[in-house]
C-alpha cells in the first residue's frame, strides 16, 4: 500500500513537471527583456515578439500532438517533442540576432507543447474518472506555482549569469525530465493503427467541433477574454522595468504577486460554482473585466497612475480572468464525449492563437505604454462580452458542464 502511494506520488510529480515546462518557458525570461534588447541592439517591443512566436508554436502544437499521440502512443511523441525543445533551447541561448531567437522560440514551443498535451492525455489514461479530477487539480496547482517562481528565478539568473543562462537552465530542466520520463513513466496508450493521420479527416473533425454553437460561443468568448493575460505578459517587462524602473528581481516579485490574483480566484471559483451557474459567473467576470479595462484606460489617459495603482489594477484584471477562464472552458467542453480530446485541442489552439494575435499587436504596434495596453484590454474584453451575448442566442440545447470537470478547470 505504501509502495503504491509512493509510485502514485512519483507519477503525479512527473506529470506535473511536464505540465509546468511551457509556463516556465514563458515566464522565466520575462525579466531579461531589457537585457536582451540591449544585447541585440533593439527594443523591448521587438523582443516581445519572441513571446508571440512561442504562443504561435503552442497553438499549432496543440492540434498536431493530439492525433499523433493517439496513433503512436504517448511516449514516442513525448521523446520527440522534448528533444526538439532541448535543441531549440540551446539554439536560443546561442542566438546572435533577434530574428533567429524568434524562430528558435517557435521551435521550442512546438517541442514543449508535447509535454503539456502528453501529461493531460496520460492522466485520462492512467486514472479512473473520479480520481483523474483530483489529479488534474494537483497538476493545475503545480501549473499555478510556475508564475510565482519562474520570473524571480529568471531575474536572478539574468542578473548574475546573463539572459542566455535562462535558456541553458530550461534545456537542463528538459534533459532531466526526458531522463525521468524514459526510465520512470509508463506507456499509458499503445499505438493504434486505426487512428488515421490523413489531414482531411482531422480537419473535418475539428470543423465539426467548431460548428457546435455551445463550443464556439464559450470557447471564443473565453479565449478572447483570456487573451488579456497575454497582453499583460508581453507588456509587463516594459511597464514595470522601463516605465517604473524596477529591477529584474523586483519585477519577479511583482509578477508573482499579480499572478496570485489569477490563481487565487480560480480557487474561489470552486466555491462559487456550488452556488451560481457557470454561465452567470462567466458573464459577471467578463463584465467586471470590461469595467476594470475602462477604468485602466481612463486613469492611464489622465496619467493618474503610479507603480502601486498599476500593480493593483493588473491584480484585479487577472482576478477576473481567473474567474472567466475555467467556466468558459468547462461550458465549451460540455457537449463532447468521444471527441473530448479533439475539443480540448481546439480549445487550447483558440486560446493560444488569440494570445499570439494580441501579443503580436503589442510588439508590432509598440503598444507597451499604459494607454495603448489599456486600449487593447478594453477591445478584448468588449469583444468577449459581445460574442458571449450573441452566441448564447444560438445555443438551442445547452449541455450542462460536468461538475468534476468544472472543478478541475477552476483549479
Amino acid at each position: 500500500m505504501q509502495q503504491n502511494k509512493k509510485s502514485h506520488a512519483t507519477l503525479i510529480l512527473i506529470l506535473g513537471s511536464l505540465t509546468a515546462l511551457s509556463p516556465f518557458s514563458i515566464d522565466m525570461y520575462l525579466s531579461a527583456f531589457p537585457q536582451m534588447a540591449h544585447a541585440f541592439n533593439t527594443n523591448v517591443a521587438e523582443v516581445s515578439l519572441t513571446l508571440s512566436s512561442y504562443f504561435i508554436g503552442l497553438a499549432s502544437g496543440q492540434l498536431f500532438y493530439g492525433p499523433v499521440m493517439d496513433r503512436f502512443g504517448r511516449k514516442k511523441p513525448l521523446y520527440f517533442g522534448l528533444i526538439i525543445y532541448i535543441l531549440a533551447s540551446i539554439a536560443c541561448a546561442l542566438s546572435n540576432s533577434i530574428n533567429s531567437l524568434i524562430a528558435f522560440r517557435f521551435l521550442q514551443a512546438v517541442g514543449g507543447c508535447a509535454a503539456s498535451v502528453g501529461s493531460f492525455a496520460m492522466v485520462r489514461d492512467l486514472f479512473e474518472p473520479k480520481e483523474s479530477a483530483k489529479v488534474f487539480s494537483m497538476l493545475i496547482l503545480i501549473l499555478g506555482v510556475s508564475p510565482l517562481l519562474a520570473p524571480t528565478i529568471g531575474g536572478y539568473l539574468a542578473v548574475h549569469s546573463g539572459w542566455a543562462s535562462v535558456f541553458v537552465v530550461l534545456a537542463a530542466i528538459a534533459i532531466i525530465i526526458l531522463t525521468v520520463v524514459f526510465f520512470k513513466l509508463p506507456e499509458s496508450h499503445k499505438a493504434d493503427t486505426s487512428h488515421v493521420l490523413h489531414p482531411m479527416p482531422i480537419i473535418r473533425n475539428y470543423l465539426s467541433i467548431l460548428r457546435e454553437p455551445q463550443f464556439y460561443t464559450y470557447a471564443i468568448s473565453g479565449a478572447i477574454g483570456f487573451s488579456g493575460l497575454f497582453v499583460y505578459l508581453a507588456a509587463s517587462p516594459t511597464i514595470f522595468m522601463e516605465i517604473f524602473g524596477v529591477s529584474e528581481q523586483t519585477y519577479g516579485w511583482i509578477f508573482a504577486f499579480i499572478a496570485m490574483g489569477l490563481i487565487g480566484m480560480s480557487q474561489v471559483n470552486v466555491l462559487l460554482i456550488k452556488k451560481f451557474s457557470n454561465e452567470s459567473i462567466l458573464l459577471s467576470s467578463l463584465l467586471a473585466l470590461t469595467v476594470a479595462s475602462f477604468i485602466f484606460l481612463i486613469c492611464s489617459y489622465f496619467d493618474w497612475y503610479n507603480l502601486y495603482s498599476v500593480v493593483g489594477t493588473m491584480f484585479v484584471f487577472l482576478c477576473c480572468i481567473g474567474l472567466s477562464n475555467p467556466n468558459s472552458a468547462s461550458l465549451a467542453m460540455a457537449p463532447f464525449g468521444s471527441k473530448a480530446g479533439s475539443a480540448a485541442a481546439m480549445l487550447g489552439f483558440l486560446q493560444m492563437a488569440a494570445g499570439a494575435l494580441v501579443s503580436v499587436c503589442v510588439g508590432v504596434l509598440k503598444a507597451q505604454q499604459l494607454f495603448p495596453v489599456a486600449g487593447i484590454f478594453v477591445g478584448t474584453s468588449v469583444i468577449a462580452v459581445l460574442i458571449l451575448v450573441w452566441g448564447s442566442k444560438n445555443i438551442v440545447n445547452k449541455v450542462a458542464s460536468d461538475p468534476n470537470s468544472v472543478e478541475v478547470m477552476a483549479h
